[in-house]
């Protein structure tokens, strides 16, 4: 088979690395969802430090899935969100026309407790019209990403948690997830997730769930 038609058979990955949105961008409102009448800011501005973290985890992460022979594409390569609109709606069309295996959105986690510290993968819930569509295959996809950043980091598992209010996912067309890969407000956990080192096993947990969700 020729070259070229592999790498169109591909398969997609789309990460989209929190944040980074333009403050003046970020406060404005958009739908939740579909035909919603309830507007919620497009970006929070995220935890500290977060957009710069999460930013580096996506990039290992680019670099490991393209060795795996997967294609991938991300809402940002830098600092600054920019795609369309700004906010949430954009980066789930933004993955949405792409027709991705998989939207992959990396966070990093704050809490009001300096204790709080783990890892956990959030997933849409089955709404007729929004997600019932990419429900099953999002819950799929977050089982398997949250079992295989356990094994890579030891992190402790915070489980999976089903969100109704995250406009990134209500406007989804393709399976989505998004991984909080640590509390930046936790002053062990946020070394860590600064540290090289630990980026790579975020990257590689990630990778090693997606792979085992969707083949290249």
């Amino acid at each position: 088979m020729p070259v070229a038609h592999l790498a169109a058979a591909a398969a997609l990955v789309c990460l989209d690395p929190g944040h980074g949105t333009p403050p003046g961008v970020g406060a404005q409102r958009e739908p939740i969802g579909p035909g919603s009448r309830v507007l919620k800011i497009k970006d929070g501005g995220g935890a500290a430090g977060e957009a710069e973290i999460v930013l580096r985890v996506a990039r290992k992460t680019r670099e490991l899935l393209l060795k795996r022979g997967y294609r991938v594409a991300m809402t940002r390569t830098g600092p600054t969100f920019t795609y369309g609109t700004g906010g949430n709606v954009a980066r789930a069309h933004f993955c949405n026309e792409r027709r991705a295996a998989l939207m992959l959105r990396i966070h990093a986690d704050g809490s009001a407790s300096a204790s709080s510290h783990g890892i956990k993968t959030l997933y849409p819930v089955n709404r007729r019209g929004w997600t019932d569509d990419i429900f099953g295959s999002s819950l799929r996809a977050a089982r398997l990403v949250q079992r295989a950043l356990i094994a890579a980091t030891g992190a402790r598992d915070l489980g999976l948690n089903s969100r109704d209010d995250l406009t990134g996912f209500n406007w989804a067309n393709v399976p989505s997830i998004l991984v909080e890969t640590g509390f930046t407000t936790n002053p062990a956990e946020r070394r860590k997730l600064e540290s090289d080192a630990y980026e790579w096993r975020v990257a590689r947990g990630l990778v090693s769930g997606v792979a085992r969700f969707v083949r290249p």
